[in-house]
């Protein structure tokens, strides 16, 4: 098994074996990443075929984790989430068609903080409430 290899079936191990929580952040890293290796391929190369196919990739994604919400049951968080995601999948377009490397460093940079948040409230227990660690002090 060549290391490609190896690596594939380990990617696939881990979309396998994922919670829902660390799934999208996987997802938030492929859209990142993504959009990353389509700045470099458009800034260093020029490459218009391999910028297409990873802001395509990265589109695909954003669509992904639009269709993902639960916009019943999410309330007005996935409702504003539904938005921006609406939002970043339009500048994906617009970054694509134009080969603009700003907006794509734009949507990355909305990936990256969503994908910040997204890992707090992972690693935060349920129920728990940072107020909570707040002492009061009356004197």
């Amino acid at each position: 098994m060549s290391t490609a290899e190896a690596y594939w079936v380990y990617q696939q191990n881990q979309i396998k074996t994922a919670s829902r929580e660390k799934l999208v952040l996987l997802l938030y890293d492929g859209a990142i990443r993504f959009i990353a290796q389509a700045e470099k391929a458009w800034q260093e190369e020029q490459n218009i075929e391999k910028t297409h196919h990873e802001l395509i990739r990265a589109q695909d994604i954003v669509s992904e984790l639009m269709a993902t919400l639960n916009r019943e049951e999410g309330g007005e968080i996935a409702a504003s989430l539904f938005l921006l995601y609406d939002y970043m999948l339009k500048r994906l377009v617009e970054a694509n068609l134009k080969k603009d490397t700003a907006v794509m460093a734009e949507v990355r940079g909305l990936l990256s903080g969503l994908r910040e948040a997204w890992q707090e409230a992972v690693r935060r227990p349920q129920g728990h409430n940072p107020s909570e660690n707040r002492m009061e002090l009356k004197g």
